[in-house]
């Protein structure tokens, strides 16, 4: 009898960590590959362990459980400005068919947005804000819904990238006579109301507001601070960290210590990379420039993140994974920050993000 007791409470107990197991929300590991279409149609080959195959299976098997994807309003289609929305579903359909997670970054713009650049779409050149307002609405809606009926719907949409001067220039710039915070909050209360438009019951999609100050916790703290002055609701904050930007681990991880505890949202590096071969890169290259530095960077760097306080550490998504220098492309910093090498094959670096 005492036995039996003995295994009926430590089935309870198994069930218990089991359950706790199962709500522990899942680590985002991954990257970026919004330009691999462009890279396979070129000819770039994958493999890992000399077997070659897709960059999204290779990935997943070393442990990666997302991937970004952006998406321009109307791009040019040269070189790898190429993420119109029927090019956005492919791939996240590709991305869902892989058990993995799908985020969406919408750029607003039709080609790169960033800190030093937030054009509007051209042909919203001419609006009214109250106009430009209601566009930003309808055309979000109008993505998602399209996503949606592919049967892709994301599991998270970053509104905006890198948004900390603003987005949708000149009217919501923040340090614009056309702009500042309130311009700027509509604008960015208008997508999302549009990520959740299309939604029905029992469907959601997390709000993520993406920065570049991964390595700068006063302007993190100041930016967030006016998002809550204006009321703007979302789950998630997206940080940018590349150390030769934004500092050493110790910048991020004091960011990340205040940030989790001021704002209590789960925050992801959703953009980072390090050089896997000498790069002329110099500031806080603190780890070799070597596929085993590279290693180094992105595990301690994870660590980092899921060091948070309260479990708040979310993620960390490598930026450009599968950019290996291929003809016919631009191919950023020449492939030295890829995840793959010269060559395509997988860098030790993606055993950093199996789970433990």
């Amino acid at each position: 009898m005492i036995c039996k007791i003995r295994l009926a409470v430590a089935g309870l107990a198994l069930a218990a960590l089991s359950a706790a197991a199962a709500e522990k929300p899942l680590f985002l590991a991954g990257g970026d590959i919004s330009a691999l279409p462009k890279f396979e149609a070129l000819g770039a080959v994958y493999s890992d362990n000399g077997r070659t195959g897709d960059v999204i299976r290779i990935m997943r098997e070393r442990g990666c459980t997302c991937f970004r994807v952006r998406l321009f309003v109307n791009p040019n289609m040269t070189d790898v400005v190429i993420q119109d929305l029927p090019f956005a579903v492919r791939l996240g359909q590709r991305i869902q068919a892989s058990g993995a997670t799908f985020l969406l970054d919408l750029h607003y713009s039709d080609t790169w947005a960033d800190p030093g650049k937030q054009a509007k779409p051209a042909a919203w050149t001419n609006l009214t804000f109250s106009a430009l307002e209601q566009r930003v609405e309808s055309y979000t809606a109008g993505v998602l819904k399209t996503f949606k009926a592919a049967g892709c719907l994301p599991e998270i949409v970053q509104v905006g990238n890198e948004i900390t001067p603003g987005f949708l220039w000149p009217d919501g710039k923040l340090s614009s006579p056309k702009g500042g915070w309130e311009k700027f909050a509509a604008l960015l209360k208008a997508g999302i109301r549009g990520v959740k438009k299309p939604l029905g019951a029992g469907e959601r999609v997390q709000i993520m507001i993406h920065i570049d100050k991964g390595g700068d916790a006063a302007a993190t703290r100041g930016f967030f601070d006016n998002l809550a002055k204006q009321g703007v609701p979302y789950d998630m904050i997206g940080l940018s960290y590349y150390p030769f930007w934004h500092g050493g681990l110790d910048k991020l991880r004091e960011n990340l210590n205040q940030t989790a505890l001021r704002f209590g949202k789960e925050i992801v590096v959703v953009e980072t990379a390090y050089p896997w071969r000498p790069h002329d890169e110099t500031k806080n290259m603190s780890w070799p420039m070597t596929p085993q530095g590279q290693e180094q960077f992105l595990r301690e760097l994870v660590q980092t993140v899921r060091a948070a306080p309260n479990g708040r550490g979310r993620g960390v998504i490598w930026w450009y994974p599968e950019s290996v220098r291929t003809p016919g492309l631009t191919v950023w910093k020449g492939g030295d920050v890829a995840l793959f090498d010269a060559a395509g094959a997988a860098l030790p670096a993606l055993n950093a993000f199996k789970q433990k």
